[in-house]
């Protein structure tokens, strides 16, 4: 068991699903909509680091969006934080990896709103949603986002992120 399930996996990748949730839970009126400024969002950045941060943020996106949002957030939200964090785990460039959120939940979860706030699909509606969530989560990913992991690279934080 330990060998495919680490426990210092399984406590990191808990450690990041509890603090997307808290930190979601103080900005539950601005994390939401069109224009989210969910800034637990920096956390999707973690899987550029290890591969436990992709549970992690997939679960606390999960939860936050069972707590105060609708079914098709919890669905849709998690699948697009979950294909965003498998590509930022790819990445190799600390410049390239906040593009996958920005991508992922901005097509995926502007369509999502499109459909839910208009009942039918569009173009100019779609494309103002998706423009919307993007710029929202690339304020979000480039401005506390790329700091952030620069500053883990830079002290070597992601020591403390590593299972051996």
């Amino acid at each position: 068991m330990n060998k495919y399930f680490p426990v210092r996996g399984l406590a990191i990748a808990g450690l990041i699903a509890a603090l997307y949730v808290v930190f979601t839970l103080p900005f539950g009126q601005v994390a939401f909509g069109p224009i989210q400024f969910r800034i637990a969002e920096v956390l999707t950045l973690l899987p550029f680091f290890t591969p436990w941060a992709i549970p992690g943020v997939t679960i606390g996106c999960l939860i936050s969006n069972l707590l105060f949002s609708t079914v098709w957030d919890v669905l849709f939200g998690s699948l697009a934080t979950l294909v965003a964090a498998c590509f930022t785990y790819r990445s190799r460039k600390i410049l390239i990896a906040p593009l996958w959120p920005i991508l992922f939940n901005g097509l995926i979860i502007g369509t999502m709103l499109t459909f839910m706030l208009n009942g039918s699909f569009a173009w100019l509606p779609w494309l103002t949603m998706v423009g919307e969530v993007a710029a929202s989560e690339f304020v979000v990913c480039f401005a506390i986002g790329v700091p952030f992991l620069r500053m883990i690279d830079r002290y070597n934080l992601q020591r403390f992120l590593t299972v051996s």
